[in-house]
């Protein structure tokens, strides 16, 4: 793994976890103190799930599809967020190639009650569907992602524990263990996170199904400081049942845009 830090000095930052925030689903409900730096696991959860990225982000960037036998498809993208103090709203949009060219996600998150509405568009029937509950465990777009990981759970709905801190790519991390509550609605059993301490930019984590086995890996490649925000450059999702994997490459990325909102509706993912 390659961490690249460059840029403005580091505060207190937070990255857009595959620009969506998805690694929200880290929880709070335990006491655990970290006795070295005197934060709770509830704390570091917290800085997880509420560390800056700035009011609006612009992306442009790559899917790579990576088969088994390492055969490679190739999507570009665009993903854009706007957060208010009411919503946190993502739309994503694939630019290439013309078997996906289009197609379009929206995520449309409640700050207030932590309800999220997702909706697809696919241009071949010229119609947006709600994705509902029942398919949160579905890909997305044949990727090693489902619905579930574009999304973000409320921390009240996970509770969690602070395991022994470990190095990643020579970075000091908390590893911070969620489990379910049971009625929270997830595909996973259990979730590991190695959450760097400096930036709480989480750099690894593993998924664990409701076999208890671990079954999905998700890796930060490079990341690096892009207007004070710790930004996720180069980012892998491994399935270690069928050996795919994908990758998502970051080429431009810019904060505080000034986003308006008509871009993040269902009319605008039909244009």
């Amino acid at each position: 793994m390659n961490i690249t830090l460059f840029g403005k000095q580091m505060t207190r930052v937070k990255s857009v976890a595959i620009c969506l925030g998805l690694f929200g689903v880290l929880a709070t409900d335990c006491g655990a103190t970290d006795n070295a730096t005197s934060l709770t696991a509830k704390q570091v959860a917290e800085r997880v799930y509420h560390r800056d990225v700035g009011e609006d982000m612009e992306m442009v960037g790559t899917m790579e599809l990576i088969s088994k036998s390492g055969h490679v498809r190739t999507r570009q993208m665009t993903t854009r967020r706007k957060d208010t103090p009411d919503e946190r709203k993502v739309m994503i949009r694939f630019l290439s190639p013309a078997d996906i060219k289009g197609t379009a996600f929206l995520v449309i998150e409640d700050v207030q009650d932590h309800s999220t509405r997702q909706h697809l568009y696919l241009p071949a029937l010229k119609r947006t569907r709600r994705i509902v509950a029942a398919q949160q465990g579905r890909s997305f777009v044949n990727s090693d992602f489902t619905y579930e990981d574009m999304q973000r759970h409320p921390l009240d709905e996970w509770t969690y524990r602070l395991d022994a801190e470990q190095m990643i790519a020579g970075r000091n991390c908390y590893q911070l263990i969620s489990t379910p509550k049971p009625d929270t609605e997830t595909q996973y059993r259990k979730i590991a996170s190695w959450i760097d301490r400096e930036t709480f930019l989480p750099l690894k984590t593993i998924f664990w199904n409701k076999k208890s086995q671990p079954f999905k890996t998700y890796t930060v490649q490079t990341f690096k400081i892009v207007d004070g925000i710790a930004t996720e450059m180069d980012v892998l999702m491994e399935d270690h049942d069928d050996e795919h994997k994908t990758r998502l490459k970051t080429q431009t990325v810019r904060y505080n845009c000034g986003l308006p909102d008509h871009q993040f509706t269902t009319r605008a993912m039909e244009r």
